[in-house]
This record gives structure tokens, C-alpha cells and sequence, in this order.
């Protein structure tokens, strides 16, 4: 009778280290800088960005926490697909709510490609690297 005690032991601290885990990854996340080859999207220069060719957008806010741990990712992304014609940048919903309002952005972070000045593909909610990864390959 005594072992079903260590066992729940055992699984209570098992709990306890991923939710540390997952709070020390959050908190890296949130530190980390923007990328320098990120384009910052505007109500004004919106159009013209996304014109030609393959673009993927952010559309992020501030105090959205999901928001704050996919900002890194997208930024991972900017960094690696700097040379392969494909642009990447993010809107901030609240600065820019023209854009956001005529797109019908509703949740945060929303991501959407572009092809062409066309919308080619929209993914809400937090993705990880391969997922975005996989819907460009998917417009190519």
C-alpha cells in the first residue's frame, strides 16, 4: 500500500519539472530580440510589401502572451529564409487595424502567406518552426 504513494510522488514531481520547463522556455522566448531581417508591416506599406512574391505575416499584439513565444519563431524563420526570396515580417494588430480589420483577423497570432499579393494560406493560433516551415513549401 505504501508504493502507490511513492508512485504518486514520483508523478507529482514529474509534473512539477515540465511546467518548470515549459515556464523557463516561455521566459527565454519573451527575452529573446527580434531579428534584424524581420519586415515590419504597417497599415501604409502593407500593400506594397506584399505584392510580389512569396510573403509570411505575423499578425501579433503586444500583450498576447501566445503572441510573445511565436515572435522567436517567426524571427528563426526570417533568419533562415533570408535568401530564399521569401519575405518575413509582422504586423502589430493594435498600431495597424486597418489591415488587421480587412483581412478579418479575429484571433492572435495569426499567420497568414501571401502569394502574388493573394492570400495562399492562413494559420491561427501558435505554430511551431516545422508547421510554418510546411505551409511555405506548401505555396511553392
Amino acid at each position: 500500500m505504501a508504493y502507490y504513494w511513492y508512485i504518486i510522488i514520483i508523478i507529482v514531481l514529474a509534473l512539477v519539472f515540465f511546467m518548470i520547463r515549459r515556464y523557463q522556455m516561455f521566459m527565454k522566448g519573451i527575452n529573446t530580440p527580434n531579428s534584424e531581417k524581420l519586415v515590419a508591416f504597417t497599415d501604409k506599406n502593407f500593400s506594397h510589401q506584399i505584392k510580389n512574391g512569396i510573403v509570411l505575416v505575423d499578425f501579433w499584439a503586444e500583450w498576447c502572451q501566445p503572441c510573445k513565444i511565436q515572435g522567436p519563431i517567426i524571427s528563426q524563420l526570417a533568419e533562415e529564409n533570408e535568401d530564399k526570396n521569401i519575405k518575413i515580417g509582422k504586423l502589430n494588430v493594435e498600431n495597424n487595424p486597418k489591415v488587421a480589420q480587412k483581412l478579418g483577423i479575429k484571433n492572435i497570432p495569426t499567420i497568414i502567406i501571401f502569394k502574388s499579393g493573394k492570400e495562399a494560406n492562413r494559420l491561427v493560433g501558435l505554430k511551431n518552426k516545422k508547421a510554418l516551415e510546411k505551409a511555405i513549401m506548401g505555396i511553392k
